[in-house]
């Protein structure tokens, strides 16, 4: 497996193959609520490739926040999630940010905990999944 880190034109095409393979065909998401084409112009976006084949991806929003990953389903329990995820944190810390924030879906809040975020605030509803966020310092 690698990662590649790069903009919209590089792995946007990709990147929305996965993203509406996971969040609209598997979790039921409205597609107007995944796509928000002027965000992903202005992100970092990591891609996972297994044998050449797109499998996994992920963003790092100006503000520090990670969002949008997704794993396919046949790919899950590969330690991908977790290579996406720690990718996007080197890069913020790299690029000077002190913490990075995300919005968990509750169900995989554990996954997130393993690598060391921690959750705050209430539980919230975002597109009919329930969420919560979760920040990691990075001092």
């Amino acid at each position: 497996m690698n990662i590649e880190l790069g903009d919209w034109s590089q792995l946007g095409q990709e990147a929305s193959t996965i993203r509406a393979t996971v969040f609209i065909e598997e979790q039921g998401v409205p597609p107007e609520l995944e796509w928000d084409e002027a965000l992903d112009q202005v992100c970092l976006h990591a891609l996972a490739r297994i044998d050449g084949q797109a499998v996994g991806t992920a963003r790092l929003l100006p503000d520090a926040h990670i969002g949008r990953m997704a794993v396919l389903p046949a790919f899950r329990r590969h330690r991908i999630g977790s290579a996406l995820l720690m990718a996007l944190v080197q890069a913020a810390r790299a690029r000077g940010e002190l913490a990075v924030e995300l919005s968990a879906q509750t169900y995989v809040r554990a996954f997130y905990a393993r690598h060391g975020f921690e959750a705050y605030g209430p539980l919230y509803d975002d597109a009919g999944i329930e969420h919560q966020m979760m920040r990691l310092e990075l001092g």
